[in-house]
This record gives structure tokens, C-alpha cells and sequence, in this order.
């Protein structure tokens, strides 16, 4: 039986002309990009055009994108690298941010000699930042670096990051956003939300993983994570990962071109699954707040989140209990406790994330599926509470 692929927020296949972009980097352009040769100045000129991909992709110049690993490398060079640049102060996070960017903010507090003061900007019950609050913070504590999210990779509640990011401003913050969930779900630009630096990743848009970058302001003070031969503007040392970044350059001119039709197909079929959903009484979190268009984190009350996974996975439905990179605390998410759902509650979160090749036919074989697995779920628990 072949699987019915309903977690997209946690990565993609990679697209076919992505994959045929990539492969000839393999084998036949394979030349070192920093060599003075033919072959390597072959693949220096692949690496910027797809920096001139990316930076079209997102609103900014070639010259701001530097690529990475992932979005995890990307989030701590500018936490870690920026606040390497400047002396301990505050820095102020969501509360709902991605664990690497809240596990290396927290890291910032635990240095033996002088320590950096963390504050968490709060949300509302439905995922939000709530902005009056934020301002207080960020106008009180006057932080030096302030990180939020776009889009949260659980509910895929959008942030309201330019309002932020004005504030941010006024108090002479540096200011970032991981926009690795947006990215290629919504409409992402760089210059327009009036952010310092943001993150984006190759795997979240049906290109390779492997391949990120962090886009920067010039003006941004910041130290690399990695020294060698001072590649990427001296800000990420190391060879190239020439076939991934290629991929990732495509990539970004699918999603972008794809963009329109991509969203307005993929709500359409968000919307037809959560009214499935609310008709077997879920709580969808989120419901009341602008979201990505792909993705639904719900729960049935009295249905473990990680029993319905496991049970639709052996119905042919790959969905998630949470986030997969937060896989080290199963059946628990910060972000739900953040907007104070309850932990009985939260137990029972499952996180459905479309894409444009899932159809509706799907959906509703989901909520078929669904629907048998929580009525014969109730009726053992009723047995066996007799």
C-alpha cells in the first residue's frame, strides 16, 4: 500500500527539476569552487546564479544570501554570531520559536562569566504574538537581538513580524525572522518585512536538504560559527555543497512561480479537512488567526496524538504529532503550552501539513480513516472503563 504523504511542514521530496538541476554537479561539474580552473570557476558561477535565485526568491540582493547547511545552522549563526559581536545585554525570543533558536538563546544565559538576560515574547490563545506585550518588552528590557518566527512550523500561525520589527528598531535592536515554514507557502520579502536577517531552507520547498541560507543586512555586526578559508564572505567556511545549493536555487523559481495556484489549492483542501474534523468535535488549534494555507494542528479530546499517528500510519497517512525536529520530546509541544492549551489537551495534537500533489480524494479518505480509528479507539476505552 503506498503512503499518503500529509506532513510537507516537516520536509519534501524534491521536485523533478530540481533533481535534474542537481545532478550533473555530481559527477560531471564537479571542480572545487574557490579553484582558479575551469572546472572550478564552472561551479563558482552555478553557486551565484543561485544566490541570484535565492535573493529574487526573497526580496533581496546576492550579496545578503549566505548559504548553510539547514535552517538550524543558519538561526544560531545569527543568535550565536551576532551576540558574539556585541556585549551581554538582553535578547528576546517567541515563545513558540523553533528549538534551535530557543535552545541556543537559552545557551547565551548559561555563560560563566557575563550572561545574556533571555525574555520570551508571549502569545495569545490562538498562537499569536500578542504585539502590546511585545512592545512592553522590547521597549522595557531593550534587547539587543530579537528573533520571531514568520509562521509556525506546529499550528502555522503567521506572526505579524514587520510590526515587530519596527519596535525592535526604535530600541536599536538587530532584528531576525525564521521564515523557513513560510517560505514558498506564503509570500516572503525580505526588504518588506524590515528584518536584519532571515532564514530560509531548500528542503521545506521540494529542494535538497542540506541547503539553507541566512539572508543579512550589510549593516548587521556578525561573527561566523565556522573559520577556514573564509568562504561566504568569510561568514561560513567551508567547500561548497554545490549540487545542494544549485537545487536549492531552483528550487526557490518554483515556489515562487508556483506560488498563487499553490496556496489557493492547498487552503481549499485545508478548509475540507478541518470541517471534516470540527464535525467529529476537534479542537483545531490556531482556527481564529491567520495561518499558512497547508496546515492543520488538531486534536480529538480522549485520542492520543502519537496513537492516532501510529494507527493512520498503518493506514497509509503519514502525519505528525508535533514538529519532527522536536522528535526528543514526543507527545509534548512548547508551542501548545505557550498558548496555554491544556496538557490533556495537548497530548492529543496531530499536525496534518498539505501540498500541491495531495487531492482531495485524500482528505476525505483521511477523515474515513480518521473517523473508524477514533470510533473503534472510544469503544475500547468504554470496555475497558465498564
Amino acid at each position: 500500500m503506498s503512503q499518503i504523504y500529509f506532513d510537507h511542514n516537516a520536509t519534501t521530496k524534491v521536485d523533478e527539476a530540481v533533481l535534474e538541476a542537481m545532478l550533473p554537479y555530481f559527477r560531471e561539474h564537479y571542480g572545487n569552487a574557490s579553484s582558479s580552473h575551469s572546472s572550478g570557476l564552472n561551479t563558482r558561477r552555478a553557486i551565484n546564479r543561485a544566490r541570484e535565485q535565492v535573493a529574487r526568491a526573497a526580496g533581496a540582493q546576492p550579496a545578503q544570501v549566505i548559504f548553510t547547511s539547514g535552517g538550524s545552522e543558519a538561526n544560531n549563526l545569527f543568535i550565536r554570531g551576532v551576540s558574539d559581536s556585541l556585549r551581554p545585554s538582553a535578547l528576546a525570543v517567541s515563545a513558540i520559536e523553533h528549538p534551535c533558536v530557543l535552545r541556543t538563546a537559552q545557551a547565551l544565559t548559561r555563560k560563566n562569566d557575563e550572561k545574556w538576560q533571555l525574555h520570551r515574547l508571549a502569545v495569545d490563545i490562538a498562537g499569536q504574538i500578542m504585539t502590546d506585550e511585545a512592545s512592553k518588552v522590547l521597549t522595557g528590557e531593550k534587547p539587543a537581538i530579537v528573533s520571531v518566527m514568520l509562521a509556525n512550523n506546529e499550528t502555522g500561525v503567521i506572526q505579524d513580524v514587520a510590526s515587530i520589527a519596527e519596535i525592535a528598531k526604535t530600541q536599536n535592536a538587530w532584528i531576525h525572522t525564521d521564515a523557513v515554514q513560510a517560505f514558498g507557502k506564503i509570500p516572503v520579502n525580505f526588504m518588506e518585512l524590515g528584518v536584519h536577517a532571515m532564514t530560509l531552507s531548500a528542503h521545506k520547498i521540494y529542494g535538497p536538504k542540506g541547503a539553507a541560507a541566512l539572508i543579512v543586512d550589510s549593516r548587521l555586526p556578525i561573527r561566523p560559527l565556522i573559520y577556514g578559508g573564509g568562504h561566504e564572505n568569510g561568514l561560513r567556511s567551508g567547500t561548497e555543497n554545490v549540487p545542494a545549493i544549485v537545487g536549492f536555487g531552483v528550487a526557490c523559481e518554483l515556489a515562487v512561480s508556483r506560488l498563487a495556484e499553490s496556496m489557493a489549492y492547498t487552503i481549499k483542501l485545508r478548509d475540507h479537512l478541518e470541517r471534516g474534523l470540527l464535525e467529529m468535535g476537534a479542537t483545531v488549534f490556531g482556527l481564529g488567526a491567520p495561518r499558512l494555507p497547508n496546515t492543520c494542528y488538531f486534536a480529538l479530546p480522549d485520542i492520543e496524538g502519537d496513537t492516532l499517528v501510529v494507527r493512520l500510519d498503518k493506514k497509509g497517512f503519514a502525519v505528525a504529532s508535533g514538529a519532527a525536529c522536536s522528535s526528543a520530546t514526543p507527545g509534548k509541544s512548547h508551542v501548545l503550552e505557550a498558548m496555554n492549551v491544556s496538557p490533556v489537551l495537548a497530548r492529543c495534537a496531530v499536525r496534518v501539513s498539505l501540498g500541491p500533489d495531495n487531492t482531495i480524494e485524500e482528505v476525505k479518505a483521511f477523515l474515513v480513516a480518521t473517523r473508524h480509528i477514533v470510533d473503534e479507539l472510544r469503544k475500547m476505552s468504554a470496555l475497558l472503563n465498564a
